[in-house]
């Protein structure tokens, strides 16, 4: 039977013959006006870390990470990074909502407002928060007058600083998963007689818990290694609002070798991090 009996033979499947190999499997046949960038931009970001690894005074590690002004120091990043999620959630998820849900005026004005500490220099962003919470801030004067709440320089004022650059990453990871999410589900509990605070707590939150944990892990770990807007609007005071980046900086002129150690603390919660996330961003399609 030749082709032209069987219509079908020329749109079935070939089994036999060599197959096609998947493209981008290997280098062979890559070009090396790409290769080599590629190659150089991989090792001036891989080489540092490898660095910081051979330069690690590993004999000397337990001693450094079980000192008393580096515990504490690590006690209070813990602390402050997991008050400033909580704070990060406690808002944001509701804010994510809004901007994913709910159509108003200027909601690409917000929705850049709201992403703006990413881009904002630290210090810069630290300068606004004594601007605005500060003792003579604009509204830092009045917590002060009529409740007697100061912020600057005291451990709130940490957590005040790492929830204003950690939370855009939660809003933005919960607002992505809104928007992928089905709002129907939501009008069909409302169409039951459910409110809508009803419908978002039994039914859409169940749906973007994976996108709300995705988020919250990027919001502590930003929390965690925050330094800029924290030594400006908190200051570096052991035991009080030091948290291990300040501390990092603060070793790294009179101790290196401690502040190798701390760096390696926070080396290794990255990793962390980022093998949590493996499922979300880092598995290939």
């Amino acid at each position: 039977m030749t082709p032209l009996d069987d219509p079908g033979a020329a749109v079935r499947p070939r089994t036999g013959g060599p197959r096609r190999r998947r493209a981008g499997r290997n280098f062979r046949g890559a070009p090396l006006p790409l290769l080599v960038p590629a190659l150089i931009g991989l090792a001036f970001l891989v080489l540092p870390l490898i660095a910081l690894l051979v330069r690690t005074p590993w004999s000397e590690l337990p001693d450094q990470l079980t000192s008393a002004s580096v515990w504490q120091a690590l006690r209070l990043s813990l602390l402050c990074a997991t008050a400033a999620t909580v704070v990060s959630l406690v808002i944001g998820v509701p804010l994510a909502w809004l901007l994913a849900r709910v159509e108003f005026p200027g909601r690409g004005v917000v929705r850049a407002l709201v992403t703006l500490p990413l881009v904002l220099p630290p210090v810069v962003g630290g300068v606004a928060l004594l601007s605005a919470l500060g003792r003579n801030g604009v509204v830092g004067q009045w917590l002060d007058a009529w409740f007697g709440i100061t912020l600057p320089f005291t451990t709130a004022g940490v957590v005040v600083a790492e929830a204003f650059v950690a939370m855009p990453f939660l809003v933005i990871s919960v607002e992505g998963t809104l928007r992928a999410a089905d709002p129907r589900f939501e009008e069909a509990a409302t169409t039951l007689g459910a409110s809508r605070f009803t419908a978002f707590r039994r039914v859409t939150l169940p749906l973007i818990a994976p996108g709300i944990a995705a988020g919250a892990v990027l919001a502590w770990a930003r929390a965690l290694g925050e330094f800029g807007a924290t030594i400006t609007f908190a200051g570096n005071f052991p035991g009080r609002t030091q948290t291990m980046p300040l501390a990092v900086y603060l070793a790294l002129q009179s101790d290196p070798e401690a502040a190798i150690a701390l760096s390696l603390v926070l080396l290794a919660v990255s990793i962390a991090v980022l093998a949590g996330l493996r499922d979300r961003w880092m598995t290939a399609s």
